[in-house]
């Protein structure tokens, strides 16, 4: 049996609740990847393409949602600021990115079956 094409726009994604906030999901877990890159939350977010309130207010959300901060963030000034993804940011990844790849294998053969009956059309746009 051929595999289906893998599409960004048919691949499951995963977040983690807490209450009504999103503690982590796909674009945290970039968001906090693209920390790690640049050192800066104003990179991450350029790099992104999102703005950098935008980007300030998920890290803020990752950070109170967690019992100790991901991202580490450093005053501007003379010296320049910064921002350092925290040893415990690297472990809540790292176990996001397993919880990913374990969910995403056991409904490999639910989601081939489900995306043999969408329309292709409106996944390739």
């Amino acid at each position: 049996m051929k595999k289906p094409r893998k599409s960004k726009h048919l691949a499951p994604q995963f977040r983690i609740l807490l209450g009504s906030s999103v503690a982590i999901g796909p674009g945290k877990a970039m968001l906090i990847e693209a920390i790690e890159r640049t050192g800066s939350i104003s990179a991450a977010a350029r790099e992104m393409e999102m703005s950098y309130r935008r980007a300030w207010d998920l890290v803020a959300t990752m950070n109170q949602c967690f019992k100790r901060d991901l991202v580490s963030t450093a005053t501007g000034g003379t010296g320049g600021g910064g921002a350092k993804v925290t040893d415990f940011g690297r472990d809540i990844l790292a176990r996001y990115k397993a919880i990913e790849t374990k969910a995403g294998t056991s409904i490999e053969k639910e989601m081939a079956a489900l995306m043999r009956l969408m329309r292709k059309d409106i996944a390739d746009k």
